[in-house]
C-alpha cells in the first residue's frame, strides 16, 4: 500500500499568488476549450458575433470600441464570421464608406448554442465585484505590471487568441 507523502510546509505568499493566477487563467482557457467545443468558434469571434447581434448596423470601429481592441483585429474577426457564413457586411446610409454588419441565421444559430457568458469568464467575474475591489485590484495589477514592464498594448490582444 503506497504511503501518504508528507503535507508541503506553508507556501511564501508569491507562489500562494502564483497559484491563484494559474487558477484564473486555466478558467478562462477551460471557458475558451469549451466555446471552441460546443460552438465550433473562437471565443473572441463568438464574442464579436454577440456583439454585432446587439448591435445591428454596428461597424469594425464600433466594434473595436466595444471588445476594446485593435481595430485590425476587429477587422479580422469580422472577416472570418463573413468567411462562416455568420455575418454580412452592407455599405449602408450617407456615407458609403462605413459597412455595416448583422447576423445572419447561420451566426443567430450559433450564438444560441454557444456556453454563456459570450464575453468569457473573466469579464463577466470582474463585472461582478464591487468598485472598492476593482479599485484594489486595477491598482495592485498595475504595480505587477510595472515590475514585469510589460507592453500596455498587449491590452488590446483578447484573451482568447493568447
Amino acid at each position: 500500500m503506497p504511503s501518504t507523502p508528507p503535507p508541503l510546509p506553508d507556501s511564501a505568499p508569491p507562489t500562494r499568488v502564483l497559484r491563484q493566477f494559474r487558477i484564473v487563467f486555466n478558467a478562462v482557457k477551460s471557458h475558451f476549450r469549451q466555446v471552441e467545443r460546443e460552438a465550433g468558434l473562437g471565443g473572441a469571434q463568438l464574442w464579436a458575433l454577440s456583439v454585432i447581434q446587439q448591435n445591428p448596423g454596428i461597424g469594425a470601429t464600433g466594434l473595436a470600441r466595444e471588445l476594446d481592441i485593435h481595430q485590425s483585429t476587429a477587422s479580422n474577426l469580422v472577416r472570418g464570421l463573413v468567411e462562416r457564413g455568420y455575418v454580412a457586411g452592407a455599405r449602408e446610409g450617407s456615407d458609403r464608406r462605413n459597412v455595416a454588419l448583422r447576423v445572419l441565421p447561420a451566426g443567430a444559430d450559433v450564438l444560441q448554442a454557444a456556453p454563456l457568458p459570450f464575453a468569457g469568464v473573466l469579464p463577466d467575474a470582474l463585472a461582478s465585484l464591487d468598485p472598492e475591489t476593482l479599485a484594489r485590484l486595477e491598482r495592485d495589477l498595475g504595480r505587477v505590471i510595472e515590475q514585469l514592464g510589460a507592453d500596455p498594448e498587449g491590452a488590446k490582444v483578447p484573451l482568447a487568441q493568447l
